[in-house]
């Protein structure tokens, strides 16, 4: 449906192209693209986004209807760059206009050219690019030329704003029946908007059941093997978008789960890297538990029972008058606490019933004499601990 509300023609798509005399040969095409960039920039002012979704789909998808949420999920404020729209900018028919193609070097040249906007610094949602070959070395080149520029200016009073780039190649894909489906009831719902005087820009392939597979068999057999080929390079996301709304989001949110080695400058990940990552030392943490109360009761099975009864005494009447909140504070002069072990069998003991326990301890100063001859004061040190429990609180509703 056009800009005009009026339904496309339904019995063919123009498949015909013009005799395409465009230089197909990716490195001379980023090289005049680049070389017009720098005409127009001077290279400091070369600031592309840090981080770049390159946003592919099948046909039927939900490419636009989960942009949104990829955009949650990263954090992103700037709207998506559609390569779609680019085509019809004032550029673009700019270029029609005088009688040329906007083939791949003018693609690439217009996406480089609206990727430099400020907006975008922090990082952008590219959708519909690569879509070929082509495009998929300019996109290698492209990288290449941000880490060049990375080093050219490092230690420079400008290094923060040429950052690590991150490229993530996300691809939303469906099978060839439910494309067809969704295409197929996407223009239904254009024609009923359309009879009620509403309705948004479709394709004839919404209309058209071979055209739509036609369609998708396209996207299959060219857009996906040229994002494929980019998967041993980059981030690479595959995500299953057949399912209800909720479960494509889930899926979505799994695939960009935050990883530090994908995320971090190289070199700041390196430094990093020796502190294990929390999961990393809980992998075990339910394994290690047992082998050590298992320790405890061969070897200190006489301590090991006496903190059973301090947890019995007095730690499970404080956790009973809080089971709604979960969190209970106990500060005790216990001298069971005082003994070697016994805190890490008490908090060992806490867990393996499931609780989160830990002990604080505090010296208190409690004056006993003053020498009457230096008038200073002597003092006895007094040990105070405060055991901190928290646990899975009840849930209480209430109607209304």
């Amino acid at each position: 449906m056009g800009a005009h509300g009026k339904v496309p023609d339904m019995s063919k798509e123009n498949t015909s192209t013009p005799t395409d005399l465009e230089i197909k040969d990716a490195n001379l095409i980023f090289k005049a693209v680049w070389g017009d960039l720098e005409a127009r920039h001077n290279r400091s002012t070369l600031v592309f986004p840090k981080e770049i979704i390159w946003l592919g789909g099948a046909p039927g998808a939900g490419k636009g209807t989960n942009t949104p949420f990829i955009q949650r999920e990263r954090d992103f404020t700037a709207k998506p760059v559609v390569v779609s729209s680019l085509l019809d900018s004032e550029e673009a028919q700019r270029i029609k206009n005088m009688g040329g193609m906007v083939g791949d070097r003018e693609v690439v040249g217009l996406l480089l050219e609206r990727l430099l906007d400020e907006e975008y610094e922090s990082g952008v949602i590219v959708d519909g690019f690569p879509r070929t070959q082509v495009q998929v070395e300019c996109l290698k080149l492209f990288y290449h030329k941000m880490i060049e520029l990375k080093r050219e200016f490092r230690g420079t009073p400008l290094a923060a704003r040429f950052r690590y780039p991150i490229f993530r190649i996300t691809v939303l894909f469906v099978s060839e029946r439910v494309s067809i489906e969704r295409q197929l009831s996407r223009g239904k719902a254009a024609l009923a908007a359309a009879q009620e005087g509403g309705g948004e820009d479709v394709r004839a392939t919404d209309f058209n059941e071979d055209l739509a597979r036609n369609r998708y068999r396209t996207f299959k057999e060219r857009t996906y093997d040229a994002l494929k080929s980019l998967r041993n390079i980059f981030h690479y996301h595959f995500v299953d978008a057949e399912g209800a709304l909720e479960e494509v989001e889930w899926n979505i949110a799994k695939e960009f789960q935050y990883q530090s080695s994908l995320e971090l400058d190289h070199g700041l990940f390196e430094g990093l890297r020796d502190i294990p990552t929390s999961q990393e030392l809980v992998v075990h943490t339910r394994q290690e538990l047992i082998l050590r109360l298992e320790g405890y009761w061969e070897n200190s099975r006489e301590l090991l029972l006496r903190a059973v009864d301090f947890i019995e005494e007095v730690v499970m009447p404080d956790v009973k008058s809080h089971l709604t909140s979960g969190f209970s504070i106990i500060s005790t002069d216990h001298p069971i606490l005082e003994e070697e072990g016994a805190i890490s069998i008490l908090v060992d003991i806490l867990a393996e019933r499931g609780f989160h326990a830990a002990v604080d301890r505090r010296e208190e100063h409690i004056p006993v004499r003053l020498d009457p001859k230096t008038h200073l004061i002597e003092c006895e040190v007094k040990n105070h601990h405060t055991v901190h429990v928290r646990f899975q609180g009840s849930e209480i509703r209430r109607g209304n």
